[in-house]
């Protein structure tokens, strides 16, 4: 990891930048997949599962026996802390329900809005290097809740065609209507296009990789809504003297070795910290089986030490991470200043990995810096919230001649003849 002691606030942008491929070149890519997948459906999805996954495919769904064989292959263990977890998020996520209240706007004028849910909503969950079943149940649960009636999933199957039993076993306790064994571009593209086997959605989720990410933007252009740009994996531990540094590197390598372009860094105010967490980087990282993934991934991580707190902050909310650990004396007093993050772990006993998996709070976020402008998934993303209103000749009365007048003003005779024709009624 660099480590930049005290830099000039003029530098960080460039000092922070995250690992990316050539944009031009990731685009093209993107664009060609999704082109085929477009025009030749399942032929195409075959031929790139073949290509990326090596995987050769007769039917892209999973069918009820595979089901039922990752039922009696999950142990009793994990089964129990999917349904752990499974619960938690459940009871933060029905936490949001919308509650829709009538608005008497003005004598005769009445205003509400209703929470409708998307009807066919499509998850995508990156498989690769890692099953990552958790994020099944962090899509699939408020897809749920909100009242989708349509729940596809899509997740890359391994070279002999399967999927990961547990990846089958979330998908069923946190109600998966479809399950398509489709990964990266591809997978993306079948949802957004539909083919023979994979029905069109109309709103995609999940995270992926730099390819994914590219791909679920361009769609977004013209066939699907999407949840948000949701790429490589990233945090930042932002502490003090009294972290914990072997906290500290934990966090830091829990989130490296997620990929290898994914991102970690320290900001702190203490220069005694720093050879501390590096100490326990090396010898945790000698121990975790990823170690290699982990590794490359911390050549692009930084360590920045600065002068005090109110300059970390700065920092902090210009760097805006998708997971920001406050392991600080007053971690309560600094939350108050986060302005742009993920989402946000307070304290030395709370870890990114709790978010990860079973404090209930959605891991889907928004990376890259893109947690200036979003956040991350909740029960509001399967949603749509519709306006109703409704004018009696009370209504008409008060604000007719308004409309008129604005109408008028505008040019635009046809909206006001419509009103004037109701008030000449009354």
């Amino acid at each position: 990891m660099e480590t930049y002691k005290y830099p000039e606030e003029a530098l960080w942008a460039k000092l922070m930048k995250r690992p990316t491929k050539d944009v031009a070149t990731l685009n093209q890519t993107v664009a060609e997949v999704l082109a085929a997948v477009r025009r030749r459906g399942d032929d195409a999805v075959r031929e790139f599962e073949l290509k990326f996954d090596q995987a050769r495919l007769g039917s892209l769904a999973v069918d009820q026996d595979e089901m039922e064989e990752a039922e009696r292959l999950v142990d009793a263990g994990l089964r129990s802390a999917l349904e752990l977890a499974h619960h938690n998020i459940q009871t933060f996520h029905e936490s949001q329900r919308f509650e829709p209240l009538t608005c008497h706007v003005a004598e005769g004028v009445t205003c509400w809005q209703r929470a409708i849910p998307i009807e066919r909503v499509g998850l995508y969950v990156p498989g690769g290097t890692a099953p990552l079943f958790s994020t099944v149940l962090m899509l699939a649960t408020p897809a749920r809740i909100a009242g989708c009636r349509e729940i596809v999933l899509c997740t890359p199957p391994s070279p002999d065609g399967r999927i990961h039993p547990a990846i089958l076993v979330a998908a069923r306790l946190a109600g998966v209507s479809r399950i398509f064994k489709i990964g990266g571009v591809q997978a993306i593209g079948a949802m957004a296009f539909g083919t023979e086997s994979v029905p069109k959605v109309y709103k995609i989720f999940g995270p992926g990789n730099q390819y994914v990410t590219c791909a679920k933007q361009q769609v977004s252009l013209h066939d699907v809504a999407i949840d948000m740009p949701a790429g490589p994996s990233e945090v930042e531990v932002l502490a003090d003297d009294s972290a914990n540094p072997t906290f500290v590197a934990a966090d830091l390598l829990s989130q490296a070795e997620h990929g290898r372009d994914s991102q970690s860094l320290l900001v702190t105010t203490s220069e005694a910290l720093i050879p501390q967490v590096y100490s326990e980087v090396e010898r945790q990282l000698a121990r975790l089986p990823r170690r290699e993934i982990a590794a490359e991934a911390l050549t692009h991580s930084k360590v920045f030490l600065l002068r005090d707190m109110e300059e970390a902050m700065r920092l902090t909310n210009l760097y805006a991470p998708e997971h920001l650990i406050i392991q600080t004396r007053d971690y309560h007093e600094l939350a108050k200043k986060v302005v742009n993050a993920g989402s946000v772990f307070l304290g030395h006993l709370t870890p990114e990995s709790a978010g990860d998996y079973a404090s209930g709070t959605n891991h889907t976020l928004p990376t890259n810096g893109h947690a200036v402008a979003y956040n991350g998934v909740n029960l509001d993303s399967y949603q749509r919230k519709v306006t109703f209103q409704e004018l009696t000749p009370e209504g008409l009365r008060g604000i007719g001649h308004a409309v008129e007048r604005m109408a008028e003003g505008e040019m635009l005779e046809g909206h006001k003849q419509a009103m004037t024709l109701r008030m000449n009624t009354l």
